[in-house]
């Protein structure tokens, strides 16, 4: 019987807000799992975690990682990114000690910069950009999120954004149509897979806190979930999608993320030479070994 590391960990978390969970398995090196086996442990923590995270170090300074919803593999996950190598990172006193390591995804190899001491957060380098075109209609798009037109702020595009998940980038008049929104989970789902979107992101510069930037929620159906509450790659999406339509000068911000008006999640992003970066830290809730028979 195999047995590895787990801990189950709540990324983004701030205050009384519950993050969003990711369960984390530390493989050793030479232990491999197959695709078979990491999906049906994805599947099943169906319900109790977003997605599973599989983290196998390749030497002392380079990780990979897999990602599996309980639907697929999923190419990448940036807020399981951050639970994973937060919690790595804070529990390995040699790595404490590095400033950046190494991740190896699908997407590449991304830096990883350790900020603990000063912010009690890792940052994590987003994939390269990719401007894809909208395949959808104005009309399309607002119908599957089950919304009026009307509710969409015409000042700013629409835009489809890759920068680790194919981003679908919706602008929202005010908090208040943001938090009214409720689709349809079937529809949107079909919608997404339809028009090959990850995930859809509707954004307000309508916030509760002054000092954050923009309020965001994340649909995710096509990974079986309708909610995805704390995102590292649709922000980072955002985050291009604002330093294209000047929106962003790069500084560091804040975003609030969820569907609840006071106890939101809290992502960071900032741009160093124009790569945008997101950053969080986690909340370990559950630790003990995973047994695979």
């Amino acid at each position: 019987m195999k047995q590895f590391k787990y801990k189950k960990i709540n990324a983004f978390s701030v205050g009384n807000s519950n993050g969003n969970p990711a369960a984390c398995l530390y493989l050793e090196k030479g232990e491999p799992l197959s695709d078979a086996e990491m999906l049906s442990i994805a599947k099943e923590h169906k319900g109790f975690v977003s997605e599973v995270i599989y983290c196998t170090p390749l030497n002392g300074t380079t990780f990979q990682l897999k990602y599996y919803s309980s639907e697929c593999e999923v190419e990448f996950c940036g807020h399981g990114t951050i639970a994973c190598i937060y919690e790595l990172i804070r529990s390995n006193d040699r790595l404490k000690g590095l400033q950046e390591i190494t991740i190896t995804t699908n997407k590449g190899d991304l830096a990883v910069y350790n900020e603990l001491q000063q912010l009690d957060a890792v940052f994590i380098t987003a994939p390269d950009p990719q401007y894809l075109t909208v395949p959808a209609s104005l009309n399309d798009i607002a119908g599957n999120l089950g919304i009026s037109q009307e509710t969409i702020n015409k000042n700013y595009p629409i835009e489809l954004i890759d920068a680790g998940l194919r981003t679908l980038i919706v602008p929202i008049n005010s908090i208040k149509d943001m938090l009214e929104i409720a689709p349809n989970e079937m529809r949107l789902k079909e919608f997404c897979l339809f028009n090959s979107i990850d995930i859809i992101l509707v954004f307000t510069e309508d916030v509760v806190n002054e000092k954050n930037k923009v309020r965001t929620r994340v649909f995710a159906p096509k990974f079986g979930y309708l909610e995805d509450p704390a995102t590292g790659s649709g922000n980072s999406a955002l985050g291009y999608y604002m330093l294209k339509n000047n929106l962003w000068d790069g500084k560091a911000i804040s975003i609030e993320q969820n569907a609840e008006i006071d106890n939101f999640n809290v992502v960071k992003l900032k741009a160093v030479s124009n790569k945008v970066l997101f950053g969080g830290s986690g909340i370990t809730k559950i630790e003990g070994l995973y047994y695979l028979s």
